[in-house]
């Protein structure tokens, strides 16, 4: 019975390690779970392998549109973006996800995020400034729709910088009029700077001294009727802002 048994065994045996290879071979893997991709992208953001993060909530949010776990990968692949300073990215995530779920509880830090990125953004101050604007609009919606939020208190720190880099590219442009004498658009350049940035002092006196010496100059290349009219002008304006 033994010499009957054992050949037999060892065929069995065979069978089932050839179909096991078989399936190995031929049939697909078996697909990571939602919770698995999640768990697997959040140890990726830990060991700053943000590449890889990216892979998996992308994943995540292409196989499992509907689970749990993808709405809050969703929230992780702008941050996976946004820490990897791939900023444009990111900002499409983070407004991607304001679209999707607006009244999600996390609202708020997706605006300052926004923001965030906004700034992150900013190179040097002789460009247009058109993130620093948009940042600008995110943290006012911020700070006026969810005023009891954590992030209030960062937003408004971020209100003055974004709001200072925007005093200083006028500024900038003033001061190139300036340089070239073209003290007409001098002139309009710091008025706008002293009538939108009255909070920033030091920059809002700098262009007060500024225009009144652009107005002075430019006020000499005008004709007597036009010299009349810019100084009354000139007059009225003073009187507000003095």
């Amino acid at each position: 019975m033994r010499r009957i048994l054992a050949p037999v065994l060892v065929v069995v045996l065979l069978s089932l390690s050839g179909c096991i290879w078989i399936d190995s071979y031929f049939l697909p893997p078996p697909e990571d779970t939602a919770q698995e991709l999640y768990e697997a992208g959040m140890a990726a953001m830990d060991q700053k392998e943000y590449g890889d993060a990216q892979d998996y909530f992308s994943k995540l949010k292409d196989r499992f549109p509907f689970s749990p776990y993808s709405l809050k990968g969703e929230l992780a692949l702008g941050d996976a973006y946004f820490l990897d300073e791939d900023y444009l990215h990111a900002l499409d995530s983070y407004k991607e996800f304001e679209a999707l779920h607006p009244s999600n509880e996390n609202i708020p830090y997706v605006f300052y995020q926004i923001a965030n990125t906004d700034v992150s953004m900013f190179k040097t101050i002789d460009r247009r400034q058109e993130n620093i604007k948009e940042g600008l609009e995110y943290l006012y919606r911020l700070v006026e729709t969810y005023p009891k939020s954590k992030y209030v208190k960062p937003a408004k720190e971020m209100i003055l910088k974004s709001r200072r880099i925007l005093a200083e590219h006028e500024i900038f442009v003033a001061d190139f009029f300036w340089r070239t004498d073209q003290f007409g658009p001098a002139w309009h350049r710091y008025q706008y700077v002293v009538e939108n940035f009255s909070d920033i002092q030091d920059l809002r006196d700098y262009a007060m001294k500024r225009a009144e010496y652009s107005y002075f100059e430019y006020q000499k290349t005008l004709s007597e009727g036009e010299r009349e009219r810019v100084q009354g002008s000139w007059k009225l304006w003073l009187k507000q802002w003095l």
